[in-house]
């Protein structure tokens, strides 16, 4: 297999977190892109959302540490390929930057506490999150692995670690955020 749908998947978390659309990452962008996950989450779930919003800030310091000192600290496509190559998605990392987010995610979106998203509620989220829901619905299909209508933590923490992880081209979890 090679990387090259593990490089279209970092493009396309590139390009959600450059909430301003000027083609580099910022601190700003991260701040912004924790604003919208963690507006998912109840008004009164400080837990959930300090969760995600402290992820998302280590993830921008890890991208910080290990990039080229880019003048105003700005972080470039080319740059953020290869440091969530070499950095973000190395296993000391990847739990507390990216584990951290999905935590706090599915943890914020579980309102009914069973551990497990409903389609109403992963379609909500990732509506919320900017992506449509016939995308949404169709990867729910595809990531509830036992057909039992719901995505269980472990199915999600799984589709997590495929989507960033895989380089299979059939893996399920390459469906987290549509088809790629």
């Amino acid at each position: 297999m090679t990387m090259d749908l593990q490089v279209k998947k970092f493009n396309y978390v590139f390009t959600w977190f450059d909430q301003n659309r000027d083609g580099w990452l910022t601190r700003d962008d991260f701040e912004k892109i924790a604003e919208v996950f963690t507006a998912v989450a109840d008004e009164d779930d400080h837990k959930n959302k300090a969760a995600m919003t402290r992820a998302f800030m280590h993830w921008w310091d890890l991208l910080l540490a290990a990039s080229d000192g880019t003048p105003g600290e700005k972080i470039g496509n080319a740059e953020f390929l290869r440091i969530m190559h070499s950095s973000i998605i190395a296993p000391q990392n990847f739990e507390n930057a990216v584990g951290g987010i999905a935590d706090g995610l599915i943890a914020a979106l579980d309102r009914d506490g069973n551990g497990s998203l409903s389609r109403e509620e992963y379609v909500r989220m990732y509506d919320a999150l900017g992506v449509p829901p016939t995308t949404s619905t169709e990867a729910f299909k595809r990531l509830d692995r036992d057909g039992s209508g719901e995505i269980s933590y472990a199915e999600f923490r799984q589709a997590i670690v495929e989507f960033y992880l895989s380089v299979d081209p059939n893996a399920p979890g390459n469906w987290l955020l549509g088809a790629t």
